[in-house]
């Protein structure tokens, strides 16, 4: 149930379970260079900011969050994984984003073999940034393509040039990186299918072990929906988007990437995303930053959004919450339907009750479901058809 307390003292059932369970940290870089048209994200750039935000007092802030983190879980267990998203965390260079991973480091500790990730945009980044943040401990990169289209990044506001992308992950991989993730968006209004088949063409010629793939969503407020809202551009197209989608799968999969999440292809178990796999099977983690969420034990809060009050709050000594909810058991179960779904190895059938297991039949005789999954492993698992009508699947089984 929704929650206005900014209290982040957790109920004695969500910490009964921390340190069994697996265990992630979020970090939110919230500054940009430019902002894109389509997205919004808890994100600034250097004109929206007035001087009481930089990243040195955001740093300080993080610092004190993670302090704060481990009073509040108590005995807090070491990071399996650690992900720096925003924003544009490589905008720090390599010394800021070896001080953030030190910061984790710091409080929690690392896990052996723990995972660690940041996002960078390839116009950023450079042979030294990689060689750099190597060094420092992190172990996969994630860069932003969308496209390999000129003219479809223009549409999008990308400002980093066609080819770039593919450089910088060959610069990653040479810094020692193994896993390397490219980002792709397709649906964009003027992006024909060979403008997408080029993007799939230059994404396999990267080598890159992961890939994910999202299809454009128009989010109010921004500028890609006040120019769909008065006409420059078309709206996204459903058909478009599933024939697009049908070619990215088929690209990738035969290139030997095999989808684990309905956007998300791998060349090997070793190359998924341990970090985002932890989201969608609600493990814990604690999202820092402004505007981070974070999830332990059925309890969910996020952080206030602008930079300049999240580091005036924690410089205080207050918590930086801005609100929280704690899931009922409904909730928590519809968020395992909709969750597990997602993901190649597909939800138990013990999680259904009759009427869900009824549906998830009748699915699987629509083909929605793999049936074979159904009767001999007992797992909801989606076919390639029913990927394109996951929600829809999602809504049926969770009744």
């Amino acid at each position: 149930m929704p929650d206005s307390s900014t209290d982040l003292t957790l109920p004695e059932s969500a910490l009964k379970g921390v340190g069994s369970r697996p265990f992630g940290v979020y970090v939110h870089v919230p500054f940009c260079a430019t902002r894109c048209g389509y997205c919004d994200f808890n994100t600034y750039t250097a004109g929206e900011l007035d001087s009481g935000s930089s990243p040195q007092s955001w740093l300080e802030g993080l610092r004190r969050e993670l302090e704060l983190a481990a009073r509040v879980l108590v005995v807090p267990p070491a990071a399996e994984t650690v992900f720096v998203g925003g924003g544009t965390p490589s905008l720090l260079g390599a010394d800021g984003l070896a001080s953030v991973l030190d910061a984790v480091r710091d409080v929690f500790g690392l896990a052996p073999g723990a995972e660690v990730t940041t996002e960078s945009n390839p116009e950023s980044t450079s042979p030294e940034f990689f060689a750099g943040i190597r060094e420092a401990g992190y172990t996969r990169v994630s860069l932003g393509m969308q496209s390999a289209a000129p003219h479809v990044l223009k549409i999008l506001d990308r400002v980093h040039t066609p080819g770039r992308p593919g450089k910088a992950a060959a610069e990653a991989r040479a810094a020692g990186f193994e896993h390397v993730n490219l980002d792709v968006i397709y649906g964009t209004p003027g992006e024909r299918p060979d403008d997408l088949l080029a993007t799939l063409d230059a994404v396999l010629a990267a080598g890159v072990d992961h890939v994910s793939a999202y299809a454009l969503i128009v989010e109010e407020g921004t500028a890609l929906a006040r120019r769909v809202r008065r006409g420059e551009l078309p709206a996204p197209d459903d058909d478009v988007l599933a024939a697009d989608y049908e070619m990215i799968d088929a690209a990738l999969s035969a290139a030997g990437l095999r989808w684990y999440e309905v956007s998300n292809w791998a060349a090997s178990d070793a190359a998924r995303c341990r970090h985002n796999l932890g989201y969608w099977r609600g493990d814990d983690w604690w999202g820092a930053g402004p505007g981070a969420h974070s999830h332990v034990g059925g309890v969910r809060w996020w952080n206030v959004k602008h930079p300049a009050r999240y580091a005036a709050l924690l410089a205080a000594g207050d918590s930086p919450a801005g609100g929280r909810e704690v899931l009922t058991d409904d909730d928590q179960h519809l968020e395992r339907i909709m969750l597990e779904l997602r993901v190649a190895e597909g939800l138990p059938l013990d999680v259904l009750d009759e009427p869900g297991l009824a549906e998830a039949r009748a699915a699987a005789a629509e083909g929605l479901l793999d049936p074979s999954a159904l009767d001999t492993r007992g797992r909801a698992v989606l076919t390639d058809r029913g990927r394109l009508l996951a929600d829809g699947v999602v809504r049926r089984l969770a009744g």
